[in-house]
């Protein structure tokens, strides 16, 4: 009895090297369904989604627009909105951490070393989960913005292809996100650091703001700032404005180098734990 009891904590223990893509692609199905099902046991979760566009949309338009480019809050829509859909993958993303670090103090990933299920589709799953989170606050974000009068100056491939390369980056990020999730003790303290990493990214950046509206030093932090390359590239695809090539160039350089470093520690760390 006592032998069979303990069988799928032996069974796990070589089960990254024994399934195969199909099964791992099955885990990762069953994992994603399981993190929507609690999305939807728990709505309130979404409000970041779903509020935070409009938030962001109607307090930077409306508040600060007046003061943007000579009182011209048409003006002003045109060249913030693309830079806020540039950085809805990269704000949800980092709240992946804080729920990742929850499961770890509630029990959750206590189970999941019982079972005999590739590591790395528990940390895949939950990068499905959050690009199906970040398609739906883009959707809501764009939707807001037409109501309100943006205008799309290019066509429907343009606004997809910006949409993507949101996305790409704001994955790029998760890993990051997780990685601290799974290296900080608390899922507060893990909130806590994500703020000082987002707050200085978005404003230190050509979201909101031109660049050339700021001081010497902080521009200098602005060029380097890979969501001030983002947010020039979904301006270029929307508005059909400016170089489309470079900004597109330097983010996916950035989300590529963010993942080849980022995604084997947060694997390695996450073997380590369970």
């Amino acid at each position: 009895m006592t032998t069979a009891t303990l069988t799928p904590a032996r069974v796990d223990s070589g089960a990254d090297t024994r399934i195969g893509p199909a099964g791992t692609l099955r885990h990762i199905g069953a994992l994603t369904r399981r993190n929507l099902m609690r999305i939807k046991a728990d709505p309130e979760s979404m409000f970041d989604a779903v509020l935070m566009p409009i938030v962001f949309t109607v307090l930077f338009v409306y508040v600060f627009g007046g003061a943007m480019f000579a009182g011209n809050q048409d003006a002003y829509k045109q060249f913030m909105i693309p830079g806020l859909l540039g950085q809805t993958g990269m704000t949800l993303a980092l709240a992946v951490g804080t729920g990742l670090n929850s499961d770890f103090q509630s029990g959750v990933m206590d189970r999941f070393r019982t079972l005999p299920i590739g590591r790395a589709s528990v940390l895949l799953s939950k990068i499905v989960a959050e690009t199906l989170r970040a398609l739906l606050s883009s959707a809501i974000l764009l939707t807001f913005a037409f109501v309100l009068g943006f205008e799309l100056k290019t066509g429907v491939p343009e606004l997809l292809a910006a949409v993507g390369l949101s996305l790409v980056f704001g994955m790029s990020i998760v890993w990051i996100s997780m990685l601290l999730g799974m290296s900080l003790k608390s899922a507060q303290a893990v909130q806590g650091v994500s703020m000082l990493v987002l707050m200085p990214m978005q404003f230190g950046s050509s979201i909101f703001a031109p660049t050339d509206t700021m001081p010497g030093w902080l521009q200098a932090f602005t060029k380097v700032n890979p969501l001030s390359a983002l947010a020039d590239a979904s301006r270029a695809l929307l508005n059909g404005e400016g170089a489309v090539a470079h900004p597109v160039m330097i983010v996916l350089v950035w989300s590529a180098a963010a993942t080849a470093i980022f995604a084997p520690l947060a694997v390695a760390r996450f073997r380590k734990r369970t």
